[in-house]
């Protein structure tokens, strides 16, 4: 087995033909005697480690080479990849409760924007800036114990209290209520 190994990895080294000059004809078996008599060398394991990093050197500048060459054909690939695999969203796609925010005759006090409140006439801006400063609210009659709420405005409240509800505060809604950057 150590014979057959030793004639593939000479055959090479055995069958080079130098520049200019004119190969000679050889049979095989002839080839095989000549590599059976080439002298074996026994390398040492660090200069094993230190020709396999020299290899990987030579082969990694290779590779930085022929991506050099290329950059425009990677970086429409890597584009085009980019563009194809499915990014990971961050944004909250099902919320249960989004007719609440502005979309039904009904408003959450403790997630709605104060745009929602401009349905109800005398709500916007006043009433509504004072719920969404304020909370996060556990019934909607807690909005009657905000401070510096006038008995006026207290009065305003009641008349749509029968559209207000009071769910949970939700993170990515609370945090929207003053200013969630959309002007009309």
């Amino acid at each position: 087995m150590r014979a057959i190994l030793l004639a593939v990895l000479a055959l090479p080294a055995v069958a080079y033909v130098t520049p200019g000059t004119t190969p000679e004809r050889r049979t095989a078996p002839e080839v095989f005697a000549a590599a059976r008599d080439m002298p074996q060398v026994q390398l040492e394991a660090e200069e094993n480690s230190i020709g396999a990093l020299v290899a990987g050197g030579f082969g990694l500048g290779a590779l930085l080479g022929w991506m050099n060459s290329r950059k425009q054909q990677l970086a429409s690939s890597a584009a085009a990849v980019a563009v194809a695999l499915p990014g990971a969203a961050n944004a909250m796609v099902d919320y249960d409760n989004i007719q609440y925010l502005g979309g039904s005759d009904k408003v959450d006090i403790n997630n709605a924007n104060i745009q929602a409140y401009r349905q109800f006439p005398g709500m916007f801006p006043t009433i509504a800036g004072l719920i969404g400063t304020h909370g996060p609210y556990k019934q909607v009659s807690d909005i009657y114990n905000i401070p510096g709420m006038e008995d006026k405005l207290k009065n305003i409240v009641k008349k749509y209290e029968g559209n207000l509800v009071c769910l949970p505060a939700n993170p990515a809604y609370f945090i929207d209520r003053i200013n969630n950057g959309n002007y009309r």
